[in-house]
């Protein structure tokens, strides 16, 4: 008997069946674009107008070194030395570490060990400041004050130990991504050879992942540069002199300084006023600190992974002497370099712990603070987490649409410029943009200190992250899918809409809560913009003069009231409260990231 095969026969497409015409997805596109450079030219315009508001004496303003507004001068040599000071010191302790650790983490730990390790790492990146700040005053001043009999501790020396604190993980965990890039193959052949392990990381790993190494401590400088708050806190902010001999200089490394970032964390902003002399001098400080972030930021990501796929030839001169004690001695350091982010990281949370035992009493998260250092955190928590939703609102759009236009529409060299000034923007001294929001959006436009206002200064903090990350999604999209949406007929627009945007929106909303958990510890951009310590209402009744009390501001104000042992025992309890909300945002981004896309997870 015959057979007959069945077969459906082949349906034309109907007009239900293909996408609608997706006109709207190029504004939405252009505007997240538009956003990174208009936000980027608002601040340069704010700082513009401030130095065009005023006789900027810029060869002064770089070489003097008083500071004196009362008589008209305006010399910020001391606190160019200052920010140099605390910088090397912070490169100094941090960058030997950082690299061993990232070595014994990448070589010589089994995969099983070394992920749970990694999170550690990246968990300690993303604590925020304040919290370094208050440790910085609890624990390194007085170690300071007892060792080098300096009443308070207050000095140059106890904020580079802070900052390199702080840049270590960012140092290991950029360092890491470095080596983990270098083809397997390298170190396969180089074992082939009758190399150890020292000389396999030497000879093979090393030279190809020499940028992404150098790319990890710019990076690390960069955030040591910015950093105002934690500093602010243990640097004294006394002008000062500069030092005229090695003994002078080996004094002033424990004794009160300056930075430009404390200087413009002052109140002298607010004191300044809008315009005049005064105004123009420290808006130069902010062209000069912006000037050197910015520098540092694009070096540091300049040509990052192109690097360590080149094909360099390895030089080493391999001698026979002593080579497996050597060998030993190497991997002892490194493993015991590692264990440095460990102890930080439990020292951490059992001084957060045991000092803010507050914060385990529910009653702590769920009543309103009374007086000065009494009561709960009710109000705080809840202005949080306005800020930080409202902000996360602001920013999606944006972020997502201009990553898209970096991963998809634009030309290389659009996308590079883009890339770059997204970058910039990300690495814009946080303080910078809170003085911008107050001269613009509290004094300008009159809104006074408000939420929306605090929200918006915190705009370009997420937005960057967002971009960055949706647009190294959207290039490792197949090619194959690209092409058989275009062979369907797809226009451009349809593209975006039906497949870009599905594939990309995982790394969407993990950048997006990377982004929050770096938002929700800011201080800076809401002291002179959003908060205030006592009094707000719990949600504010309008936009202009409707302040709310935030988390971050609440520790700040605190901290510095050292001598009193209730304000002490409710910053801990605070900055518990406030680490564990971000550590919720980060491990939502890192469940999401390993759930969704299946890829090593980087920070």
């Amino acid at each position: 008997m015959a057979t007959r095969t069945l077969a459906r026969p082949p349906l034309a497409p109907g007009p239900g069946t293909r996408p609608r015409p997706s006109k709207w997805i190029w504004s939405w596109v252009g505007a997240g674009a538009l956003s990174v450079a208009a936000l980027l030219l608002v601040l340069a315009g704010y700082l513009g107008a401030g130095v065009g508001g005023g006789d900027v004496d810029w060869p002064a303003l770089l070489t003097e070194t008083t500071w004196s507004p009362a008589n008209a001068a305006y010399g910020g040599l001391a606190m160019i030395y200052g920010t140099a000071v605390v910088c090397v010191l912070a490169l100094a302790l941090a960058v030997p570490v950082g690299w061993a650790a990232a070595i014994a983490l990448s070589e010589y730990l089994p995969p099983r060990v070394a992920r749970p390790l990694r999170l550690c790492v990246e968990l300690l990146a993303a604590v925020p400041s304040i919290v370094y700040g208050l440790i910085g005053i609890i624990v390194v001043r007085p170690v300071i004050a007892r060792w080098a009999d300096v009443p308070g501790g207050d000095s140059l020396l106890a904020a580079g130990i802070v900052l390199a604190v702080m840049i270590t993980p960012t140092v290991v965990a950029v360092s890491v991504d470095a080596l983990a890039a270098v083809p397997d193959r390298c170190r396969e052949a180089a074992f082939s050879l009758g190399l150890t392990r020292r000389e396999v990381v030497r000879s093979a790993v090393l030279p190809l992942a020499r940028a992404g190494m150098r790319a990890a401590v710019l990076l690390g400088l960069a955030r040591a540069l910015g950093e105002a708050i934690a500093v602010f806190l243990v640097v004294g902010r006394a002008d000062g002199r500069l030092p005229t001999d090695v003994g002078g200089f080996l004094d002033s490394l424990v004794r009160p300084g300056q930075t430009l970032t404390t200087k413009l964390a002052g109140p002298e902003p607010v004191l300044a006023g809008t315009s005049g002399p005064h105004f123009a001098a420290l808006c130069g400080l902010g062209f000069v600190l912006l000037a050197l972030v910015a520098a540092a930021t694009v070096w540091g990501t300049r040509g990052r992974g192109g690097d360590t796929a080149a094909g360099r030839t390895p030089r080493y001169r391999a001698t026979a002497r002593l080579r497996v004690q050597r060998d030993r001695l190497a991997a002892t350091l490194r493993l015991a370099a590692l264990l440095l982010p460990g102890v930080l990281l439990a020292g951490m949370l059992a001084l957060l712990a045991t000092r803010g035992s507050s914060a385990f009493d529910p009653s702590f998260w769920f009543t309103a603070a009374t007086g000065s250092a009494g009561g709960g955190v009710r109000d705080q928590i809840v202005g949080t987490v306005l800020l930080v939703v409202t902000t996360g609102l602001l920013a999606l759009p944006l972020g997502f649409g201009a990553g898209i236009l970096i991963g998809v529409h634009a030309s290389a060299r659009t996308a590079r410029v883009l890339q770059t000034l997204t970058v910039v923007l990300g690495g814009v001294p946080t303080i910078l943009l809170g003085l911008a929001g107050f001269v613009i959006l509290s004094s300008a436009m009159g809104w006074g200190r408000s939420w929306l206002a605090g929200a918006l200064v915190l705009v370009p903090v997420v937005v960057p992250v967002i971009a960055l990350a949706t647009s190294a999604r959207v290039r490792s999209l197949p090619p194959e899918l690209t092409e058989s949406a275009l062979s369907l007929g797809l226009t451009r627009a349809q593209l975006i809409r039906s497949v870009v945007v599905p594939y990309a929106w995982p790394a969407t909303v993990t950048g997006l809560l990377l982004g929050l958990a770096r938002a929700a510890g800011e201080t800076a951009p809401l002291l002179f913009t959003a908060t205030v310590f006592f009094g707000a209402p719990a949600l504010p009744g309008g936009v202009v003069e409707s302040p709310v009390q935030a988390l971050p501001t609440h520790i700040f104000t605190l901290s510095q009231d050292s001598g009193d042992p209730q304000a002490v025992a409710q910053a801990w309890g605070s900055a518990l409260v406030l680490v564990l909300i971000t550590a919720v945002l980060l491990c939502a981004a890192v469940v999401l990231r390993n759930r969704f896309e299946g890829e090593r997870w980087t920070a």
